[in-house]
């Protein structure tokens, strides 16, 4: 295979790989935003202690992490064509990419709101602060450069996550590397692909850094 040839399918993997990591983070910090500030908040130093419901959140966010992805994929394929309609292609690969990175941006959640200093949340609520607005208008803000962190950790999983998509068909970089680099024997373009791969991490990794520390800045 020519370069001449190759260069077109690695623009359009690139774009298929884009498309799944941005959305999937979307609905990401969609999910696993919340899902994090109910760990912190209802831990027992949290503002809405609850034992059962701390213990039973940690267990689903612990399971959610255990399950390697590649089984989770497969574990999810019925819930994906009752969601999407289909369990191949960019749309249903979006599915488990979701499910497998919510439980793990929580827990970065998580510990970027338990890096809020407890005074700054103890003088809100001496002032009568409300404990939702304290979530809103103290953790949160007081978090967002940590919170911005985890987000590049979980764009970067992601992108791993959506080269492994491949193996169902999921399109993008690895159903590239699948399709034409293993089972065609075309080394230059495996080679390609996972340079592309590489460069797409350093690039979300450097924007985040970027972001984070303007954010810390402030």
């Amino acid at each position: 295979m020519t370069w001449q040839e190759m260069v077109p399918l690695l623009g359009q993997a690139t774009w298929e790989t884009v498309l799944m990591v941005v959305w999937s983070t979307l609905f990401t910090v969609l999910f696993g935003l919340p899902l994090g500030v109910a760990l912190v908040g209802t831990s027992r130093d949290g503002l809405f202690p609850s034992r059962a419901a701390n213990q039973l959140l940690s267990l689903i966010v612990n399971i959610g992490r255990s399950l390697p992805f590649i089984i989770l994929m497969i574990a999810v394929i019925p819930f994906t064509r009752l969601l999407v309609g289909t369990t191949i292609g960019l749309y249903a690969a979006i599915v488990p990419l979701t499910i497998g990175a919510v439980p793990f941006f929580a827990r970065l959640v998580e510990i970027a709101l338990r890096g809020v200093s407890p005074d700054v949340v103890q003088a809100a609520h001496a002032m009568g602060v409300s404990r939702l607005s304290i979530v809103t208008k103290v953790l949160l803000p007081e978090a967002r450069a940590a919170l911005v962190a985890g987000v590049t950790v979980t764009v970067i999983t992601l992108v791993s996550y959506s080269a492994m998509a491949g193996v169902i068909g999921a399109g993008g970089l690895g159903d590239l590397a699948i399709r034409y680099g293993y089972q065609r024997f075309e080394t230059p373009l495996m080679i390609a692909t996972c340079v592309v791969i590489i460069i797409l991490v350093q690039l979300a990794q450097t924007l985040g850094d970027a972001f984070a520390d303007r954010l810390a800045k402030r």
